[in-house]
């Protein structure tokens, strides 16, 4: 039979390595965050250039107006599908982060 002293350890060991594994989850997450949002940024960049560069060009009032409004369309529907994705990337942060912790609970619910 285990001693009180020797089963506070094991759970101690037990929650330090859960929260090792919460945090390397919760790291490698952001990481995928961040470089999403990188690319998202350095994406968008590049197509407001692009705009510009069009805009320059322009012979008429009309044409300019007609590339800013398809920009403004693809700038707006790329923004939302960017945002969902973000909300996925984050969900999926927190499912994994909290997965370390799941067997840790239920054993704790027991």
């Amino acid at each position: 039979m285990a001693t009180p002293f020797e089963t506070l350890n094991d759970s101690s060991k037990e929650f330090v390595n859960s929260a090792m594994k919460s945090v390397s989850a919760l790291s490698q997450g952001l990481q995928t965050i961040a470089n999403e949002a990188a690319d998202y940024s350095k994406k968008s960049f590049e197509e407001g250039t692009a705009l510009i560069e069009k805009l320059a060009s322009t012979k008429s009032p009309e044409q300019a107006f007609e590339t800013h409004s398809v920009f403004s369309k693809k700038a707006y529907e790329n923004f939302i599908a960017q945002a969902t994705k973000f909300g996925e990337l984050y969900a999926d942060l927190a499912k994994e982060a909290y997965k370390p912790y799941e067997a840790v609970v239920a054993k704790v619910a027991k």
